[in-house]
């Protein structure tokens, strides 16, 4: 469900803090946050609930939640069987 589009859209404060340069490398756990213009060109180190991952901000991406794209799965991969030689 999307948010009212009377309200300003949601950021968190913390993230506020890192659309200055000099904070701009801290780790973020606010994945719920939408993404402004002014965050345009910024390296965020954005929590997917196991490790930090870096990822750089591009205008296609405003508008847009911070967690859209920090996959928090891992792509399965299916194990390749062995062929076994028959032994006679």
């Amino acid at each position: 469900m999307s948010r009212s589009n009377w309200k300003t859209p949601f950021i968190d404060k913390s993230l506020l803090k890192r659309l200055n340069p000099k904070h701009e490398k801290k780790p973020t756990w606010s994945r719920r946050s939408t993404i402004y213009p002014a965050a345009v060109g910024l390296k965020l180190r954005i929590h997917n609930g196991r490790q930090m991952v870096d990822r750089k901000i591009k205008p296609e991406m405003v508008g847009h939640k911070l967690g859209e794209f920090v996959p928090t799965r891992k792509t399965f991969v299916p194990k390749k069987k062995k062929i076994v030689a028959n032994k006679k």
